[in-house]
């Protein structure tokens, strides 16, 4: 598999190599920082705090994704995500020191972390249209298969390597390697050489864009439905793999190393999809059965997450968690890519990204509001059983199945040929 990988690493550009090197180390640290900042605040302040504290970052991210989206548009991508990790490595390093001196005062993680929040809403929507702009249309869904690989072996390395530096050098230690591996990914990102922005785009106002932005996605049927259902299912999705996945574990008595097993064993399964077991299932049941039977797949692991006790098959759940992500990612994601204009992909990723941090918001309110009732695996079960039954609204979705059943060739453009007076 790694000759075969290399082979097809060899094909692609220089600079779309160091975009997966960059993207590899980038998350590799964020799992890093997922696993010690919401261990340290769920050990010093509590499920409350850790309840406000995801709540916080996931509104805080809401706003700040629509309103630098157009960033995307107007400056060099290349810019845009080696400044963001810049900044971040920076609110790392500050961080760290707290750590290390022993102060915690969740006022000030949230404020420092505020930061982190506001980078990422510049970095993502670059990262994830930057690779357009790095490949011909020939290469466009390999590559994108390529890049969503290099982050899960982040993901994957990230939380085993944060839960054993957590274990065994403590919370100080793991914010310390979080911030130093975001400044390498700052460095290599700034030696990418991207497209420059198309002329005249700074000189559009901003409002301008972001309504364009808006309008595509709410003026299509099957964006707009595709993404009602999505913020439904990101609602009972994201406490699965958030904010709960330390408390699970500590209602459980497991040590910080348990927490970066769950973690890693999320990044696995999400490692497998995404080098091509996604692929090979979608080819063998179509697109949409892939995704549509993922999506169950996904609640029916927070139930038996929710229900066992014992370590290893938590391990194992999140396993197969990983697994439905990247296939649900690898269908809908790289057709979606494909359908957009150029033009509107950053904006319109953007979007998405905000309503799922409008979920990401609600979930966590509901799961806080929730543990003050019921323990932690019943909410597990509980939310499990919600993500399996919106899921289903899938169906209902115009459009959906056959959008998804397309072959990439086919979907290339297709939201631009269907409503050109959207994308003008």
């Amino acid at each position: 598999m790694l000759q075969a990988t290399a082979r097809r690493l060899g094909a692609f550009s220089g600079p779309f190599r160091l975009l997966l090197i960059s993207d590899s180390l980038m998350l590799l640290s964020l799992m890093v920082g997922h696993v010690a900042v919401p261990w340290w605040v769920a050990s010093e302040g509590g499920a409350a705090h850790l309840a406000l504290f995801a709540a916080s970052m996931a509104g805080a991210s809401f706003i700040a994704l629509p309103l630098l989206s157009p960033l995307g548009d107007r400056v060099d991508k290349k810019l845009l995500i080696s400044g963001g990790l810049a900044l971040m490595a920076i609110e790392g390093l500050v961080l760290a020191g707290l750590a290390q001196a022993g102060i915690y005062h969740l006022g000030w993680i949230m404020a420092l972390e505020l930061c982190a929040v506001v980078a990422m809403a510049a970095i993502m929507p670059a990262s994830f249209s930057i690779v357009a702009e790095l490949l011909p249309a020939s290469q466009l869904t390999e590559g994108l298969g390529l890049q969503k690989s290099a982050q899960a072996i982040g993901r994957l390395m990230g939380p085993a390597l944060g839960g054993a530096v957590l274990a065994l050098a403590g919370t100080a230690a793991a914010l310390w390697l979080h911030a130093v591996l975001l400044a390498l990914a700052a460095a290599l990102a700034l030696r990418i050489k991207a497209a420059t922005p198309a002329p005249g785009a700074s000189e559009r106002h901003w409002l301008q864009d972001l309504r364009a932005g808006l309008a595509a996605k709410w003026k299509m049927p099957l964006e707009r439905g595709w993404t009602f259902v999505s913020f439904l299912v990101m609602i009972f999705f994201s406490p699965g793999i958030g904010m709960l996945v330390p408390l699970k574990v500590q209602s459980l008595g497991l040590s910080g190393a348990w927490l970066g097993a769950c973690e890693a064993g999320l990044s696995a399964g999400m490692l497998l999809g995404s080098l091509g077991g996604s692929v090979w299932v979608a080819q063998r049941i179509g697109r949409f059965n892939a995704s549509l039977w993922a999506i169950l797949i996904e609640g029916i692991s927070m139930l038996g997450i929710g229900l066992t006790h014992q370590p290893l098959l938590i391990v194992f759940g999140f396993a197969v968690f990983g697994a439905c992500i990247a296939t649900v990612q690898m269908v809908g994601h790289t057709h979606r890519m494909l359908a957009i204009p150029q033009a509107y992909r950053s904006r319109m990723t953007a979007v998405n990204m905000m309503v799922m941090q409008v979920s990401g918001v609600l979930g966590p309110g509901l799961a806080g509001v929730a543990l003050l009732q019921i323990g932690v695996d019943w909410i597990y079960a509980v939310f499990g059983l919600g993500l399996f039954l919106v899921g289903l609204g899938y169906l209902r979705v115009p459009g959906y199945r056959t959008f998804l059943n397309l072959p990439h060739e086919q979907a290339e453009g297709l939201y631009a040929r269907q409503h050109p007076q959207l994308f003008r």
